[in-house]
């Protein structure tokens, strides 16, 4: 296609792509740059369009690709990275953290508790917490599945009975 004849083509199309332009930016002076570009790159690409096949669709791909190509651009050029150090965190009241002392009192008092459990609700309550899956507790005690289950379940309630002040004081109310 000779390239006057696929200008006058083009041309053809202008209006509805200055609308399609217009719903994509939304911003007159926008949607004129956007139809600007899209020109810009169909005449500068006009070999790669086939001959008798869709013109105005691959006019509204080019014109899709470069609004999200810009508006992607723009992201990324108004994106701040702070490379410098956050030490003034450090003497911000509103990020200051709270008493360790308070933390390890609870520490101290739960593992209290836990050592306070029969051995058996104990073993079994830990190796939940680890990670053991009740099938791997019930083999390694040579018991029953509903036997660790029941165990595990007794170890809470009585961890919990023990440790209500906490639950109280954090706000943490069993259902």
């Amino acid at each position: 296609m000779k390239p006057t004849t696929f200008t006058a083509k083009v041309k053809e199309h202008a209006s509805s792509l200055k609308a399609y332009a217009l719903y994509l930016t939304q911003d007159r002076e926008e949607a004129n740059d956007l139809l600007q570009e899209t020109f810009l790159k169909a005449f500068s690409n006009y070999t790669k369009f086939t001959e008798d096949t869709n013109l105005k669709g691959w006019l509204y791909t080019i014109m899709k690709n470069t609004f999200i190509n810009n508006y992607r651009r723009r992201v990324k050029r108004n994106t701040f990275l702070d490379s410098t150090d956050n030490d003034y965190y450090l003497n911000s009241p509103s990020h200051a953290d709270s008493n360790g002392g308070e933390k390890k009192m609870a520490m101290d008092d739960i593992q209290a508790a836990i050592a306070k459990l029969p051995f058996e609700l104990k073993e079994a309550f830990m190796m939940n917490y680890r990670g053991y899956k009740y099938q791997e507790i019930a083999d390694h005690f040579g018991i029953p599945i509903g036997t660790v289950k029941t165990r595990i379940h007794l170890a809470r309630q009585v961890l919990k009975k023990r440790l209500k002040v906490y639950g109280e004081m954090y706000g943490l109310h069993a259902a």
